[in-house]
């Protein structure tokens, strides 16, 4: 059996997994601005930002299911589902969530600092056009705005990733505790 550490650990670990996933969605479902000709730019207008929504989705649902075998096993000192197939699970579960939280941080970091960098450059280049300044500069300010938030909204989901990594490096330690090669 391991350690009371290690189930502990995991525990709270899932719990800030849980509060970053949640706090990620809740930061880009708000994520929204308005031009000057009334067109409303929101987050799923953007594809990456939908996949950032949906690996965000699939973490804190993947998480709300192991919370309450975690809480049984970091309470209890012994698993709910008594076979071997649970630290199993655990293993090849938190390995592929952690993976897909990552692929989310990629996809997300990567259309927000891209895209800003191509509207600052579309900026300047309509005002060497001769385009009015002040309309330019609260548009882009607006721009700025919005992926600003979506990258907070991004870097949120990568402390999850983070945190379902540590899990995923734990759930390996638990597996192989419970097959006796740790004591």
């Amino acid at each position: 059996m391991a350690s009371k550490a290690i189930p502990s650990s995991i525990l709270v670990l899932r719990i800030v997994t849980l509060l970053a996933l949640v706090a990620s969605v809740v930061v880009l479902v708000t994520d929204h601005f308005t031009l000057q000709d009334s067109t409303q730019q929101h987050f799923q207008d953007i594809h990456a930002y939908r996949f950032v929504l949906a690996t965000a989705a699939i973490g804190a649902a993947y998480t709300l299911i192991q919370l309450p075998f975690d809480i049984y096993y970091a309470c209890a000192q012994k698993r709910l589902i008594r076979h071997g197939c649970m630290p199993e699970f655990d293993f090849y579960a938190d390995k592929l969530v952690s993976l897909v939280l990552a692929s989310g941080v990629g996809a997300g970091f990567g259309v927000g600092f891209e895209f800003k960098r191509v509207l600052d450059d579309l900026f300047l280049l309509l005002l060497a056009l001769g385009e009015d300044p002040v309309s330019l500069d609260e548009e882009q300010s607006k721009d700025n705005a919005f992926f600003n938030r979506a990258n907070i909204a991004t870097g949120v989901l990568l402390v999850g990733a983070i945190c379902m990594a540590v899990i995923s490096v734990l759930s390996s330690i638990n597996r192989t505790s419970n097959r006796g090669f740790f004591g």
